[in-house]
């Protein structure tokens, strides 16, 4: 069995949030990463949309796809 070794941002996480254990703090943190990650996205789409390589069109495309075919 091949044990895991755990990089600084991992281990300084882990000690982080071993001070709370409750539910609560777990739905507080979730909420913090997708607010975090969903205006990362936001902004990369406006970057996207803004220089052109999205549009009405690409987006009618993408609808059509079977995303879950895409690997």
């Amino acid at each position: 069995m091949e044990a895991t070794v755990f990089n600084p941002l991992q281990i300084h996480l882990l000690q982080m949030f071993a001070l709370d254990k409750s539910q609560n703090g777990l739905k507080e943190l979730k909420d913090v990463l997708y607010r975090h990650y969903s205006a990362k996205m936001e902004n990369r789409l406006d970057e996207l949309w803004q220089s052109g390589k999205l549009n009405q069109e690409r987006l009618d495309e993408i609808n059509e796809m079977d995303l879950h075919k895409l690997k």
